[in-house]
C-alpha cells in the first residue's frame, strides 16, 4: 500500500480539545525553542532547527505554520516561502537559493515549499528535464544528510488532504472575497493532474526518506488535528535530538531576580 493511502484522513478533534492540546504543545515548543537558543537552561546554543513544509494546494500548510510559530518570539524564528525560481535563480544549481535561509546553531527556520519542488512541480510540469529531477533525489538526500551531520534537526512534513476536501476548500476560497487571492488558475490545473502529482509524491516519499530526514505525512482533512500534530511532531523531534546529545530538555529554570 502507498504511503498516502495509509493515512487515516478521518482523524479529527473538537474545537475545545484542539484548543487545549494546541496550547499545551505551543507552550512546550516555546520552552524548547528558548532552550535551543540558549535563552534558558545551560545558556549554550543548541543545534539548528529546520522545518520543511510540502503538501497539496489548500492542504493547510499556511495555517499549520502560523500555529507553529505563533507563540515564538519573531526574533527566534525565520519563515521563508518559496515559489517558482526567478530567471536569475535558474542560472544556478537549484539548491543554491535555499542556502541563505538555512539556520545556524541556536537558530530556527521554517520553509513553506522547499527544494522538493524539483521532484514535484518541476517534474510534473516538465520544467526540469528527467535527467535533472532524477538526479535531484540523491542531491537532496546528500544535502539533508550533510546538514544533519553538522547537527541540524530536520523535520519534514507532507500535508495530505483528500481530493474531496481539497475541492471544498477551493470552492470556499473562490467564494470568499478575502481569500480568493489564494486561489489561482494554476491551482485548478494542478488539481486536474492529481494522479501525476500523487505518483511524484509517492516516489519522493520513498526515495528521500532517510535516517537523517524522515517524512511525516500529516492527515490534513481536519485542520485542527493537523495543526496539533505538526506542533507536537516538532517538539518531539527537538526532544529526541537533545536527548541524543545528552542535553536535559527540562532543566531547572533560574529564579526571576525581580
Amino acid at each position: 500500500m502507498s504511503r498516502l493511502a495509509e493515512v487515516d484522513l478521518s482523524a479529527s478533534l473538537s474545537k475545545k480539545d484542539a484548543a487545549k492540546q494546541l496550547t499545551a504543545a505551543q507552550e512546550r515548543l516555546v520552552h524548547l525553542r528558548l532552550l535551543l537558543g540558549g535563552q534558558i537552561g545551560p545558556g549554550e546554543l543548541g543545534p539548528p532547527l529546520l522545518v520543511l513544509f510540502e503538501g497539496w494546494d489548500a492542504s493547510g500548510k499556511g495555517g499549520a505554520i502560523q500555529r507553529l510559530v505563533a507563540e515564538l518570539d519573531p526574533r527566534h524564528v525565520r519563515v521563508a516561502q518559496f515559489a517558482a525560481p526567478s530567471f536569475d535563480e535558474k542560472r544556478h544549481h537549484f539548491l543554491g537559493r535555499f542556502w541563505p535561509v538555512l539556520p545556524g546553531w541556536g537558530g530556527m527556520a521554517v520553509l513553506d515549499r522547499t527544494w522538493y519542488g524539483r521532484v514535484l512541480v518541476e517534474r510534473v510540469e516538465g520544467f526540469a528535464p528527467e535527467e535533472a529531477w532524477q538526479r535531484a533525489y540523491g542531491e537532496i538526500v546528500d544535502l539533508e544528510t550533510t546538514l544533519a551531520a553538522e547537527g541540524t534537526i530536520l523535520v519534514k512534513f507532507w500535508m495530505h488532504v483528500s481530493p474531496e476536501e481539497q475541492l471544498r476548500r477551493f470552492e470556499s476560497r473562490r467564494d470568499d472575497p478575502y481569500k480568493a487571492w489564494k486561489l489561482t488558475e494554476e491551482d485548478w490545473r494542478n488539481r486536474e493532474k492529481r494522479d501525476a502529482y500523487e505518483a511524484a509524491v509517492e516516489e519522493m516519499l520513498e526515495r528521500t526518506d532517510h535516517p537523517s530526514g524522515h517524512w511525516q505525512v500529516i492527515a490534513g482533512d481536519d485542520k485542527r488535528s493537523a495543526r496539533v500534530a505538526v506542533v507536537r511532531a516538532v517538539c518531539e523531534a527537538i526532544e529526541v535530538a537533545l536527548k541524543d546529545r545528552g542535553i536535559d530538555a527540562d532543566p531547572p529554570l533560574a529564579p526571576n531576580p525581580s
